[in-house]
């Protein structure tokens, strides 16, 4: 049956069927030919089940502030503050892509906003100055994926919901990885532009009044992240609340600003209804999808398979590992985590590991399949920004930062402890 299911969700996908019609004809399919039950008669109740979360109404309120941020174009003076701080490293501009992506991360909580921002305020810098296409997109492309990892990360709610994680724990969990993330990217990108100058472009040096009068452009971000995170770890308000107070800030510092208007909100809500419908319709289809999979005993199945093979807890590990990076080449990484989690995790965790350290490690994999083509999103988001070029450039491009990853995953496995770290102290 577990090969069936397989079959069937691939040749789905492969007919480029929408993400949450596929796990709801999968779950029907599966309902038909394998149960003894009419399990299609409570899909209303599980749809109903799956919606009912006062944690989810924070996807949307999160999405919306990564709206207000990219349309008002707050980005674009941090990314000058950055540069002015960083481009003298081997790699120049490459350095101001990873670094304002880390700090956009830290109030977007989308990698896909994240890289389409970097995107529009660098690559048309990068092309005036002559970088070279290749690593300067996927430094872009690479540097949004800490959109997920870094909180607020909407990927991490999802997570938390549906493995019944804490949140607050699994926002603390991220920070020191995402950042010492950043910071692998930036060491390497140094290095291969050292190594291989052409990669890169030229470096330039900034006077230090330039650099301090930056500054100032640094600090929209930094108080959003400060309300948003500050607000959840001093315990006046949950995941949903900080989100609505990131809200009121972000229109408050637009309006300060004097780049908030009737336009910009009508583009920011009309986008984030968008990308929330869609990812709310694929939270609730898999809803659906596990629960027809539980009844069937594709679950029990699967849980049987490893038992019988006899791997120990970090053999089974590597085991998952290897599938999520099989499946982040052909399956989109939100659907591969609402599909994958509630199969996977409870065997991870069942074997003694972390559930907080276990959702990083997962978190890293999904940054992974983000710029790991055919399906890398990430990938096509700069490609689209970019509006000409090979798309061979940003795949490229990417393939380093894709090895970084592995590096940190291997980091992670090794030093637990640089995702607890925050979460054990924090109790």
């Amino acid at each position: 049956m577990i090969l069936i299911t397989l079959l069937v969700l691939l040749v789905l996908l492969v007919l480029s069927i929408p993400v949450a019609a596929t796990l709801i004809m999968l779950g029907l399919f599966l309902d038909e030919f394998f149960s003894p039950f009419p399990l299609s008669r409570a899909m209303g109740d599980v749809i109903w089940s799956a919606s009912d979360s006062f944690l989810l109404i924070a996807i949307p309120l999160f999405i919306l502030l990564g709206e207000i941020l990219v349309r008002t174009g707050i980005a674009k003076g941090t990314y000058r503050a950055l540069e002015s701080w960083l481009s003298w490293l081997p790699g120049g501009l490459l350095h101001a892509n990873i670094g304002t992506a880390t700090l956009f991360s830290a109030t977007s909580g989308s990698s896909v906003a994240t890289a389409a921002t970097i995107g529009t305020v660098a690559l048309p810098q990068g092309k005036e100055m002559k970088y070279d296409p290749r690593l300067f997109t996927g430094s872009i492309a690479a540097g949004g994926t800490l959109g997920i990892m870094i909180p607020p990360s909407i990927n991490l709610i999802v997570y938390g919901f549906l493995t019944e994680t804490s949140i607050p724990k699994l926002f603390a969990a991220g920070l020191v990885p995402g950042l010492l993330l950043a910071l692998l990217f930036m060491a390497g990108t140094a290095l291969l532009c050292m190594w291989r100058p052409s990669l890169g472009g030229p470096s330039s040096s900034h006077a230090w009044s330039e650099r301090i009068s930056g500054l100032r452009h640094l600090l929209p971000v930094l108080i959003l992240f400060g309300v948003v995170v500050g607000s959840i770890y001093a315990g006046w308000a949950t995941p949903t609340e900080a989100a609505s107070l990131g809200v009121i800030g972000a229109l408050l510092i637009a309006l300060f600003m004097g780049k908030l208007s009737l336009r910009i909100i009508v583009e920011a809500l009309d986008g984030t209804m968008r990308t929330t419908g869609m990812i709310m319709l694929i939270i609730i289809a898999s809803y659906f999808l596990n629960f027809v999979l539980a009844s069937t005993g594709v679950t029990r199945e699967l849980t049987a398979f490893l038992e019988a093979a006899g791997l120990g807890p970090y053999a089974t590990l590597m085991l998952v590992i290897a599938l999520y990076i099989v499946l982040g080449f052909f399956i989109e990484t939100l659907s591969l985590m609402v599909i994958t989690i509630p199969i996977v995790a409870p065997i991870v965790i069942g074997m003694g590991f972390d559930p907080v350290w276990f959702g990083i490690l997962l978190i890293l994999l999904i940054e992974m399949a983000l710029i790991t083509p055919p399906v890398g999103l990430n990938l096509y988001v700069v490609q689209g920004v970019r509006q000409g070029g090979s798309f061979n450039d940003v795949m490229v491009g990417a393939m380093p930062y894709v090895g970084f990853m592995f590096l940190m995953a291997i980091l992670l496995i090794l030093f637990p402890s640089l995702a607890m770290f925050l979460p054990n102290m924090l109790g």
